[in-house]
């Protein structure tokens, strides 16, 4: 088997809502596989112990961590969507940045004529591009 690498996204109980708003916004998207905790195992019985979903043809590997962490999301760790037209964009930018925060605002930046970072709800920021 071929070496596989992915992105993994740590939440602290709100995996599944993450994944599926994720989902929701990227077309061609899917959750792949979601494994629970059961009765008596480390994490809260019916969180998610690990999961994996599809953003277009990227995978996401994600979990409900049972430990506390004193680290969440940085930044400068991102997820670079290309949009293929301005709705699109405009559609992620408003509903991603919905009750996160938007840390470049949809502008005309020189690179880009229509981007947008966002951090969501979740503390996951993501780059938004106009291609």
């Amino acid at each position: 088997m071929p070496v596989q690498v992915c992105p993994f996204l740590m939440f602290a109980g709100r995996c599944e809502a993450a994944m599926n708003l994720y989902v929701s916004l990227i077309p061609d998207s899917r959750i792949l596989e979601v494994r629970r905790y059961g009765p008596g195992e480390q994490g809260p019985e019916g969180s998610v112990m690990v999961a994996s979903f599809a953003l277009g043809d990227l995978t996401v590997m994600c979990s409900d961590s049972p430990v506390e962490h004193a680290f969440d999301f940085t930044p400068s760790s991102s997820l670079f969507v290309t949009c293929e037209s301005r709705e699109q964009l405009d559609v992620l930018a408003q509903a991603l940045g919905e009750g996160g925060k938007v840390l470049m605002p949809l502008d005309n930046y020189g690179f880009s004529q229509r981007f947008a970072w966002v951090q969501d709800r979740f503390g996951v920021s993501w780059q938004l591009n106009l291609d």
